[in-house]
């Protein structure tokens, strides 16, 4: 059985260490959170995750580099926005790619990870 692993990028705290939590009881290992591009792109060079949760907005940069980044690796992403369409935001990268929404809440998140991982292509 694969070990699930999950990046969260997520530049408010309480958020993220709730979606940690939350994704841990259900089995997955997560890989940060961080809350800054630099964070992510640097933890993307020691550890691949299976698939990634981004927000898109962090504090004062957009995290179109590390969906970048992920693309370019082939890792399935999903973003947890209030933005309907997150691609007015952070470019076309994230154009299409599901959304769990903010706030989330359990069923939506797991729902959408576990969409991603029908993408997922080891």
């Amino acid at each position: 059985m694969m070990q699930k692993t999950v990046l969260i990028v997520e530049d408010e705290y309480l958020i993220a260490m709730d979606l940690q939590l939350l994704l841990e009881r259900h089995g997955w290992r997560v890989i940060g959170p961080v809350a800054t591009v630099a964070d992510a792109l640097a933890l993307l060079k020691i550890d691949l995750p299976t698939v990634a949760l981004l927000d898109v907005n962090l504090g004062r940069e957009l995290v179109t580099p590390v969906a970048v980044a992920l693309k370019a690796s082939r890792i399935p992403f999903a973003v947890a926005t209030a933005y309907a369409s997150p691609e007015q935001y952070g470019g076309e990268i994230l154009a299409g790619v599901p959304n769990a929404g903010k706030p989330t809440n359990e069923r939506r998140v797991l729902a959408v990870l576990d969409q991603l991982l029908g993408f997922y292509k080891p």
